[in-house]
């Protein structure tokens, strides 16, 4: 049941995210960049598991992704260099890297 209600959540987030982009594109950045997923997902992994530690993890895990993730968003700061699909692929590439990044970090921090 709890992972109906979280795929019914994300699915509302989304559709109303992307309506509004049209009309108000700052609002529905503002919305898309809310951790509404980790939001959900956090107390679900609790209740499915009853493993606090796991889900500690897990939000520091994420903690040191969100920076990281980032790496996605630099090429369209570059909007002159790079046409939409470009500047897609070329921030879809970069997110190996980031996650190399980050597996590198979580092993230095435990």
């Amino acid at each position: 049941m709890l992972t109906v209600l979280n795929t019914l959540v994300s699915a509302l987030v989304i559709g109303v995210a992307a309506w509004l982009s049209r009309r108000y594109p700052n609002t529905a950045g503002f919305i898309v960049a809310l951790p509404l997923a980790t939001m959900l997902v956090l107390p679900l992994a609790y209740l499915q598991h009853r493993d606090a530690g796991s889900v500690f993890d897990m939000a520091r895990s994420i903690l040191v992704a969100l920076p990281i993730t980032l790496l996605f968003f630099i090429p369209f700061l570059l909007r002159d260099r790079f046409s939409f699909w470009g500047a897609y692929t070329v921030g879809c590439a970069l997110l190996p890297a980031g996650y190399f990044l980050h597996r590198a970090v979580m092993r230095a921090l435990s």
